[in-house]
């Protein structure tokens, strides 16, 4: 039997591997109320913001702090947190991935590119999804060239560190710490989860910046108006997610509901037990 948990605060983080992740990487917080169900925004705010400083090194560092510190939290980060079996060794867990991805030294452009080669090579493909990115139908596999920064840092700078923290239990692959974790970090898809509420998933990002153009905004205003029947969004903040050129902040606010939802009910005995899920990992969205 898996012990779940119920918790106080979700946490979304639309993560980013750039240079300058701060400025892209947002996070929202929302407050929980297990009790009534009520989901409110409580704060919502790009990494650069709450740290201080964009660069990746200071910014997912204090990402690593804040989430050792958090208590009764549910964290969903938009990043993959590993690769599919087909690319790992038979019998390598998944904490092998996290010590492969913290000696590799080439950066994350070139591991991409090493492992399209390798799944060409391998299974005449070059892109190999995740049985969860099917079931879910995420946008890409986890290390293609347009997600692999993400993949990288993700697994090297932030569930490298996480899994060695006490009272943390990142799944699908620490289910057996579950029962004594004050916080847990889940991998989340905001479009996978705008699919599962009927929610228009494209035509809203604009990472060119600039004034959003009247067909995002409209595109936007749909999404809000379907999100807020899950969670309270002030007129400041729905100002905000409206506002942001590349949609950051609308995923981070996704990326927390999603994860609480999906977590709520998910079959956690069955995906516990799962010999592709506890090396490949489960999208919670």
């Amino acid at each position: 039997m898996v012990c779940t948990k119920n918790f106080s605060w979700a946490y979304g983080v639309d993560f980013s591997g750039a240079r300058l992740a701060g400025r892209t990487a947002w996070l929202a917080e929302v407050a929980l109320d297990d009790r009534t169900g009520h989901r409110r925004l409580a704060s919502l705010a790009s990494l650069e913001a709450r740290a201080g400083d964009a660069t990746r090194e200071v910014a997912l560092a204090w990402l690593v702090d804040e989430i050792r510190r958090s208590r009764g939290a549910l964290w969903g980060i938009d990043a993959p947190f590993a690769l599919p079996v087909e690319l790992v060794g038979p019998c390598d867990a998944w904490t092998s991935q996290l010590d492969a991805f913290a000696a590799w030294r080439d950066g994350a452009i070139a591991l991409g590119r090493h492992l399209a080669s390798r799944a060409l090579a391998e299974h005449g493909s070059m892109h190999v999804r995740r049985e969860t990115d099917r079931a879910t139908r995420t946008p890409f596999d986890s290390y293609h060239y347009r997600i692999i920064h993400q993949t990288f840092h993700v697994m090297r700078d932030v569930l490298l560190p996480l899994s060695r923290a006490p009272r943390t239990a990142v799944l699908p692959f620490q289910y057996r710490r579950l029962s004594r974790a004050e916080r847990v970090v889940v991998e989340t898809c905001p479009s996978s989860t705008l699919l599962r509420l009927g929610l228009p998933r494209r035509g809203y990002k604009q990472p060119a910046g600039g004034a959003i153009t009247a067909e995002r905004a409209h595109v936007r205003r749909v999404i809000l108006r379907g999100l807020r029947e899950h969670v309270h969004v002030d007129a400041r903040q729905a100002r905000t997610m409206l506002g942001d050129p590349g949609g950051d902040a609308l995923d981070a606010v996704l990326a927390a509901v999603g994860a609480h939802q999906a977590y709520a009910t998910c079959d956690h005995r069955a995906v516990s037990t799962d010999g592709r899920a506890v090396r490949e990992g489960w999208v919670y969205a």
